[in-house]
Order: structure tokens, then sequence, then C-alpha cells
């Protein structure tokens, strides 16, 4: 490294420091290339070997280094020491979630919303042949999660009931449209950098959260999924979609684009139309 220095504060919390956690400045050498991970590993080979962070990849895939740096959430990996050479950095745990130690947050809670909205593939149902029945797709969906459909929709071949197989036999075959739906959505990295951000969890920490909501749309979209009305059991309710007031908070700060308020937005659209439709066959006269 150069011998340029940045001043480096770091939040400490966890056995053996004062209740409400304490603080620690460094001086820590940098160079161009230098991330706020790789100075906060500086700090724990040269400094102070107690201080204690996640990370894994150093690639911005795992999602794991996310922290506060100067108030924002960002990912330590992708975040540059040199962007903050003149304000220097003061690094802290992500917000609204309970600190373990130092920068190490308890991931349980969040952890709990995701299993609860069931992100993975609820099948549909099956013929006999054990290959599965989906609607006739004849024209390309409305991209979600900020993906651009930019190839035509090949029109799959028909069955003698109007529908397509897709299972075994085809391998679960997607149209180019059928992936863009939810492609954007599955680019989430659970890296908790959108809750961080959220200011509706300062108020109403049982909210599911940018991030759950988002794994569901990208389920809810898939073609091969068939849990709709399942996850909508738990997304209609005074803790699932309806604590978001649109701020947008969640998407700009996303590392991957994924635009967890768009998911949000539609959550909120598809629950307004099933409730109202359900009111309208209520109200229907028999």
């Amino acid at each position: 490294m150069s011998g340029q220095t940045v001043r480096l504060e770091v939040a400490r919390q966890g056995a053996g420091t004062a209740e409400g956690g304490a603080r620690d400045v460094f001086d820590v050498p940098y160079d161009e290339r230098t991330s706020v991970l790789d100075a906060l590993q500086w700090v724990k080979d040269h400094a102070d070997p107690t201080l204690t962070f996640r990370w894994s990849c150093k690639m911005a895939v795992c999602g794991s280094c996310g922290v506060m740096v100067n108030g924002r959430p960002v990912l330590g990996c992708e975040t540059f020491v040199r962007g903050y050479r003149t304000t220097g950095l003061v690094v802290e745990p992500l917000a609204h979630a309970a600190v373990l130690r130092d920068l190490v947050v308890d991931t349980d809670t969040f952890v709990g919303k995701l299993a609860a909205v069931k992100p993975w593939q609820l099948p549909v149902p099956t013929m006999p042949d054990g290959a599965v029945q989906l609607p006739l797709v004849s024209a390309e969906p409305a991209p979600r999660g900020g993906q651009d459909a930019s190839h035509p929709d090949p029109a799959p071949g028909p069955g003698e009931d109007g529908l397509r197989a897709v299972g075994p036999a085809s391998g679960s075959v997607q149209s180019p449209g059928e992936l863009a739906a939810f492609k954007g959505f599955a680019e989430c990295i659970d890296c908790m950098l959108c809750y961080a951000a959220c200011p509706q969890l300062e108020v109403a920490p049982d909210f599911l959260g940018p991030a759950v909501v988002a794994t569901a749309r990208r389920w809810d979209e898939d073609s091969r999924d068939d849990g709709e009305l399942d996850r909508a059991d738990l997304l209609d309710t005074e803790f699932g979609v309806w604590p978001c007031i649109q701020v947008g908070a969640c998407t700009q700060v996303c590392p991957k684009g994924v635009d967890p308020a768009r998911a949000l937005r539609d959550a909120q659209r598809v629950a307004t139309e099933t409730w109202e439709s359900r009111q309208t066959r209520t109200d229907t006269p028999r």
C-alpha cells in the first residue's frame, strides 16, 4: 500500500464493551484498490485481532459483508476507501438488526421471514405421465424486477387441450419471456442492505421487508410455480406488504439491481386485485 492513511472509526459492541457499544479509531493505510473490507481486515491483522465482522467471497456475490458506512448500507467488498479519503469512515453494523458482536448482526429473524414465504418451487399439478401443465403462452409477459424482455417469446406447441407440458419429458423448459418475468428478482443475494435502508422497519419491525417480498415475487412470477395463493395468505396481512409506503430506499441501495420496491408495489397490486375479485364474487346476487 501507499503512504496514505484514512481515519477509520469502527463501532464496537459485545462481550467486554460498555452498554450501547463503543467506538475505536484507526489510521489505516490504503491505495486506490483498498475496499472497506480490506481496511477492516488490515485492522484485524495489524491493530486489533478481536475486531469481528463477516465476509466470504469478496466478489459481491455472497452478501455477507454488509455494513453501514457513514450511515449508508453497503457491501464492504465493493465499497472503496478512496471515496472517503477526506471525510474518513464510520463503520457500523447494519441497521434494524440485533448486534451479536462489533459488526456482526443476527440474521435469524430475516431467515425466519424468508422461510415463511416458501422460497422454493411449489409445483403445478401433474399429468399422469409426470409432466406438469401450464397455460399456453402466446405473448411475452411484461418484464419484472428491472429486466428487459428483449427477445420475442416463441409460441410453444399446444396440446389438444390448449396446454403445454413442462416437466420430466421437457426438462422444465421456459421461454425467454418466462425467464425475464422473474430473473431480476432472482438476483437477490440476501445481503440485508435493503432492510438496513428501510425506514418502515424502524416502526414496524415485524414487516416482512423488501428482500423477502422480492423473493416471494420471484416465485410467484415463475411459470413453473403454483404457490402464489399460499404466499398471498402471508403477504396480504398487517405485516406483509402493507407497511411499505414506497420510499424506494431499498432499491437505491440494492447492490444487484433487484428493485425490491417494484416487487412490493406489484405484491400490493396483486393483493388488492385479489381482494376486489373476492368482494365481487361475494356481492354477486345468486
